[in-house]
């Protein structure tokens, strides 16, 4: 109980906490346990991953794994890189979510990172070291501690002491041919303006400045800080070899002359650097506004893909051209990995085989399975040739995506942390394709029940009356068929029969309606002449025609459709019984033609009472019927409409109402007109 109230208070706070920063926009102290652990390439990150871990486990909070990229990680040696890529593989496992940010100075990184993601405790690890080294400039410890002073610090000490090298270790500087060709081009060109301004008159403070330009135009165009450097002594010798007496002599007899040296030296390495470093952080920002591009490119891809294998191929192509590498994705299919699915990389025949074998396949059901990732550069089948990571939302794995690794260098972080979101954004893509899959099973399930409630409701009502008619008529005749009068039995014998047939009617209303939408109706499409047609649909009408008069108007009398004869008798019949059932004895009742380019339109008016704007909206719906009052006392069931329409449909036609002019009603349809063919 104590621990129950505990939580509950921590979450009312939690509460107050947000509402508080949605208002006032500043510093917040959290509740929910967020913790953050900062990643490097020392060896002793594993601890410090491990004490994060226990932490988050303990505090039941989420885990962030932190990565500072920095200008000098270009320069790491290959076993610190191999070390650094462990560090990431362990927070992975331990449930850590990787994320990479970019810039110099490290602990502001953290710090900011910290703050936006509302992070409550970080965690990170420092390695024994000399006086002499920290003396001397301040700690990442102390530098996060005034950045971040509501954010608890916990710091892992390594109890191995660190080896003191005396001299740093030694990069091999990168040299390349064009780079040298370049900066002995710029100095030359340098030189060759000085050698102008020194004709002109110019005094020697224009030709410094046009080395100082040469050393910022050499750092801009080569790469490597040792360029830099050389470009920036090299000038100060050619500057004292051609400008400065006694010439061509690297003598200088002024004593002002070392002092103008050194200032030319310290301002060209000072230049240098600014301009190296400028564009460190352009290059820096440059990858920042590739990766929120890709990102966004593949959300917006995501959001228009329609269907899950949209969904999948939209987001191997995004990783195809992110990583130039050869991807496989393997859908979830009933709970089992379907066939794979593959990508090669541009400009790339891939053999199938290589990648699709049993032993691949067993990777990736191991990574479903066990929603892990798994395969090459990973310690669980690392004799893969694939790199298997999940796409997973939560505990649900949507598919399992493979990145050919074969001969391949292993993914750099910015490329894996690129990855990682791309298939995070998948994943969410294909879990809401998944509820939306659902939402309309359970939509059409209820459309099912609502359309079965009706027509059990419907069929409750309206067959109770002719049902009570039959038996009640039958029961009279049976009882009482002396008594009556063969006038009498007539009329009995006349309603049963009335009965019987709306109850067929009915009957073959339903089977049509249900046919149509189990898609279970074949349609026979024939050239058939309206003529017969119609006059084959006026021999089944209702009884009561003999009250109206029935006419026949064809524009041609061999006018020609294309249809299924025996459902668009069904049509005639439903419009015309219709007609006679809502229209006064003694009304007139017009069936007619015509041709209109390449369609047949077919007509049935009436001058009865009409029908009103509100009801010729839902007229064609199912289960409505009108508020005319029957003669017969049935309501009916409101199908017989609804199946025209959707017969009328299955022929390629439309069909609407309107008002009749001057009174009455016009039910019309089209159909697909035919030529006749006679032979002479």
């Amino acid at each position: 109980m104590r621990e129950i109230a505990l939580r509950y208070t921590a979450d009312q706070l939690n509460r107050i906490a947000q509402r508080y920063s949605e208002r006032a926009n500043k510093n917040t102290y959290n509740t929910a346990d967020h913790i953050l652990v900062c990643l490097s390439s020392a060896a002793s990150s594993k601890k410090v991953i491990r004490t994060a871990a226990r932490m988050t486990e303990a505090f039941r909070g989420s885990f962030t794994a932190l990565y500072v990229e920095t200008p000098k990680n270009k320069d790491l040696t290959p076993k610190s890189k191999a070390e650094l890529r462990e560090n990431l593989r362990l927070a992975e496992q331990l449930g850590a979510q990787l994320a990479t940010v970019y810039g110099e100075d490290v602990s502001g990184q953290i710090a900011e990172y910290a703050k936006s993601s509302r992070v409550t405790k970080i965690v990170i690890g420092r390695s024994q070291s000399s006086k002499k080294r920290w003396l001397t400039k301040s700690s990442l410890v102390d530098k996060l501690t005034v950045l971040a002073p509501n954010i608890d610090i916990h710091i892992i000490p390594d109890t191995q002491p660190a080896p003191y090298n005396r001299f740093p270790a030694y990069v091999k500087p990168h040299l390349s041919l064009a780079d040298t060709m370049k900066t002995i081009g710029i100095l030359t060109v340098c030189t060759l303006i000085g050698q102008w301004f020194q004709f002109l008159g110019f005094r020697e403070a224009n030709i410094i400045t046009v080395y100082i330009l040469g050393v910022l135009l050499n750092a801009m165009v080569t790469s490597g800080r040792i360029y830099s450097a050389i470009t920036s002594i090299l000038s100060v010798l050619v500057f004292n070899y051609f400008f400065t007496k006694p010439y061509f002599s690297l003598e200088a007899h002024d004593s002002g002359y070392p002092v103008t040296f050194l200032i030319m030296l310290l301002a060209s390495m000072i230049s240098s650097t600014l301009t190296m470093r400028i564009k460190e952080q352009a290059r820096q920002s440059a990858q920042k506004a590739y990766r929120t591009e890709v990102l966004l490119e593949t959300s917006r891809k995501l959001q228009q893909a329609e269907g899950a294998p949209a969904i999948v191929n939209e987001t191997a192509i995004q990783m195809v051209k992110l990583l130039d590498r050869t991807v496989l994705f393997y859908p979830v299919e009933q709970d089992t990995l379907a066939e794979p699915l593959i990508f090669p990389k541009l400009e790339s025949a891939v053999n199938p085989r290589a990648y699709t074998g049993v032993n691949e396949w067993a990777v990736a059901d191991w990574v479903y399975k066990n929603n892990k990732r798994a395969g090459a550069t990973t310690d669980t089948f690392s004799a893969a040739s694939c790199l298997y990571h999940a796409v997973r939302g939560g505990d649900s794995v949507f598919a399992v995506a493979a990145i050919v690794m074969d001969q391949e260098e292993p993914l750099g972080i910015f490329e894996k942390s690129l990855m990682i979101a791309m298939l995070g954004e998948c994943a969410l893509a294909l879990e809401k394709e998944l509820l939306n899959e659902r939402q309309k099973e359970i939509s059409l399930q209820i459309q099912q029940e609502q359309l079965r409630a009706n027509l059990l409701r419907g069929i409750s009502h309206d067959l109770r009356t002719p049902l009570t008619s039959i038996s009640g008529n039958a029961g009279i005749l049976m009882g009482n068929s002396i008594v009556l009068s063969e006038e009498q039995k007539t009329g009995l014998y006349t309603d049963i029969y009335d009965d019987s047939m709306w109850l067929i009617n009915l009957v073959e209303n339903l089977l049509s309606i249900t046919r149509i939408d189990n898609g279970s109706l074949n349609l026979n499409f024939q050239a058939e002449l309206l003529e017969e047609v119609i006059a084959e649909a006026l021999m089944h009408v209702n009884r009561n025609s003999v009250e109206h008069t029935i006419q026949t108007m064809l524009e041609d009398e061999l006018l020609m459709a294309k249809m299924d004869s025996r459902l668009i008798v069904q049509v005639l019949i439903n419009l015309v019984d219709n007609a006679i059932k809502y229209t006064q004895a003694g009304s007139e009742i017009i069936v007619s033609a015509r041709r209109e380019q390449h369609w047949i339109l077919v007509e049935i008016s009436d001058n009865g009472p009409g029908i009103s704007e509100e009801a010729k909206n839902k007229l064609f719906d199912m289960f409505y019927t009108a508020d005319n009052q029957r003669g017969d006392g049935r309501r009916g069931l409101g199908l017989g409409l609804s199946l025209c329409k959707s017969i009328v449909h299955a022929h390629g036609g439309t069909i609407e109402v309107k008002d009749n002019v001057p009174q009455g009603t016009v039910f019309s349809f089209t159909l697909q007109a035919e030529e006749v063919n006679v032979h002479v």
